[in-house]
């Protein structure tokens, strides 16, 4: 009886954990996210520096 009541323990510590690095580093592509933002920017600058000197940008 004694020993059925170990049983849960023994398979608990059984089994082991180990954690290590990968061999390649871990790569986070944001490029999209940043594209986006210099695209808005640019945009907002050309169309304010068209609006500031419309003979330079004739329509």
């Amino acid at each position: 009886m004694r020993s059925l009541s170990l049983l849960p323990i023994l398979i608990a510590a059984s089994g082991c954990v180990q954690v290590s690095a990968p061999e390649r580093p871990i790569e986070i592509n944001l490029n999209v996210n940043v594209k986006q933002e210099v695209l808005v920017r640019l945009q907002r600058d050309a169309q304010q520096l068209i609006e500031e000197n419309p003979e330079l940008f004739p329509r």
